[in-house]
């Protein structure tokens, strides 16, 4: 895990538990300051969605609103989906990618399985950002931490698990069939 990683997983309590003692300005500059630094060791989709994410921030931070800071998970979402997504035109595809690591000589099926399994992430980032969306503009504080800080990561690890037991399974059903 990257240095700073456990803090941005526990963003969204600790914008809500901040904003009840800070302004939105510091809690946005103290982000702000945060980004800059993770900036400086970032590649592949963090280079697309840092620069979404310190948007929203310095929204924040010009406005001393808590809408900026409750929009920093829609952008991550917006810029995962941006990343993911043109790979899918541009080859090969993001879960490709990630497959290679591991085998680096990955049978037809393996590519198309893994091109579907990008269009899945694809489809979760729209579905979670629009939700992230959702509670940032109309739900409450509470309802905007417990779907950002909780809800949305046990989707992430159930969309995790759910692949890698498909995945066992085509791999089975493949190795029988050739």
């Amino acid at each position: 895990m990257k240095p700073g990683a456990l803090l941005w997983l526990l963003y969204p309590l600790v914008m809500a538990l901040g904003l009840r003692w800070l302004e939105p300005i510091w809690l946005a500059l103290l982000a702000l300051g945060l980004l800059a630094l993770r900036w400086r060791v970032a590649s592949g989709a963090e280079r697309v969605w840092l620069p979404l994410a310190a948007l929203a921030l310095g929204f924040s931070a010009l406005s001393n609103s808590a809408l900026g800071l409750k929009l920093y998970p829609v952008m991550v979402n917006l810029g995962l989906l941006l990343s993911f997504g043109a790979t899918l035109w541009r080859g090969p595809s993001m879960i490709e990618r990630l497959a290679r690591l591991k085998e680096p000589d990955l049978p037809p099926s393996g590519v198309a399985y893994t091109r579907k399994v990008t269009w899945v992430w694809c489809g979760f980032f729209l579905a979670n950002g629009t939700m992230a969306l959702f509670t940032a503009l109309l739900g409450s504080q509470q309802l905007w931490a417990l779907y950002n800080g909780v809800i949305s990561y046990c989707l992430i690890g159930g969309l995790f698990a759910g692949e890698w037991c498909f995945r066992q399974w085509f791999i089975r059903s493949n190795n029988q069939l050739g």
